[in-house]
């Protein structure tokens, strides 16, 4: 697992960051079903497990050589890397798309979901009882999520810490959306599009000499935010893949099925067919305080075939699937 990589395989694994970032942003979509399905899964989780004491123990006696090698620095990094650069580039694009194609955006994912479950379940024949069960509880628990009320936006610093350890579950376990959970706490807007969109322009405002921009009382806190958001994503990256680490040496077979169970109880949150219903009072939508529509629920309905858009949805639906079939293909061929 630590062996040094060719420049293509760090291309490759920078490549696989940014898939990885982009799905984390968009709600719905895992960032550890990326992970899951381009085969460097239990990688990302074995390597968050050795950050750990014997790690910090070697970087504080000078011994960087053995830190890299002991904590797999290198794979990290360059995932890492592609992750938030995905932030400033990749998911901007889907925003784009998201704002004016939705309805097909929507469907790419569901397609590249279904493609996934394959993809996992595939080669997995161990259908014993505890295994069934494990999917059921699984798919059930995708299913609860997918029908939750979203909550009210909450911008203390001990809850947004908290939703870092929570949103970053996406980023780990594989089927459930850190993105579609932060909407569910009601701080998708303020953490992953308000903050970001305010560290992009002070970082954008200090590279040009302008350090006025360190006085705006606003984007100081959204950078307090956002800096306490990024500790309890790092906090819960560690905690969470030392469980998941533990629970997958000892009960990989259950863990899979729980895993595969997510991913298709997730379909339910990427339903294409979907309306949002926003919060009203007296015919007026309710705004946060940055003036963004606050989401009450989604109501889901059935395609009209009918119409070419359902046609033109169902052929991305198609794609989405072909995407994960040559993925699969790829990984084939390289074993």
């Amino acid at each position: 697992m630590y062996n040094e990589r060719t420049l293509l395989q760090k291309i490759n694994l920078f490549l696989k960051g940014l898939a990885m970032g982009g799905a984390n942003k968009v709600p719905g979509v895992s960032g550890g079903m990326v992970a899951f399905v381009m085969g460097f899964y239990e990688e990302l989780i074995f390597t968050f497990q050795r950050i750990n004491g014997k790690a910090f123990k070697l970087f504080l006696n000078g011994r960087f050589k053995s830190f890299a090698q002991y904590t797999n620095i290198q794979f990290l990094a360059l995932v890492m890397l592609g992750s938030m650069f995905s932030y400033f580039s990749v998911s901007l694009v889907l925003d784009y798309f998201l704002k004016n194609y939705e309805l097909y955006v929507w469907a790419w994912f569901f397609g590249m979901i279904i493609g996934s479950i394959y993809y996992i379940s595939k080669d997995f024949n161990d259908w014993r009882l505890k295994n069934v069960v494990s999917l059921i509880i699984g798919a059930s628990i995708g299913i609860a999520i997918s029908f939750m009320t979203p909550a009210k936006e909450n911008d203390n610093l001990w809850f947004v810490f908290v939703c870092g350890i929570i949103g970053v579950s996406g980023m780990t376990l594989p089927g459930l959306s850190g993105s579609f959970i932060l909407i569910l706490l009601g701080n998708y807007v303020l953490l992953l599009v308000d903050s970001v969109n305010a560290l992009g322009s002070v970082v954008t405002s200090l590279l040009s000499g302008d350090f006025e921009v360190l006085k705006d009382q606003t984007k100081i806190r959204y950078l307090k935010v956002i800096s306490v958001f990024t500790a309890g994503s790092a906090f819960g990256l560690v905690s969470i893949s030392h469980v998941l680490g533990y629970v997958l040496k000892r009960w990989h077979q259950i863990v899979t099925a729980v895993i595969i169970g997510f991913i298709t109880g997730s379909l339910g949150i990427v339903w294409p067919w979907k309306e949002t219903i926003y919060k009203v009072n007296n015919d007026s939508f309710l705004l946060d305080r940055n003036g963004n529509k606050i989401v009450e629920n989604y109501e889901r309905f059935m395609p009209d075939f009918s119409t070419q858009e359902t046609w033109v949805s169902m052929t991305f639906i198609l794609l989405g699937i072909i995407l994960i079939l040559i993925i699969e293909f790829y990984g084939r061929k390289r074993k």
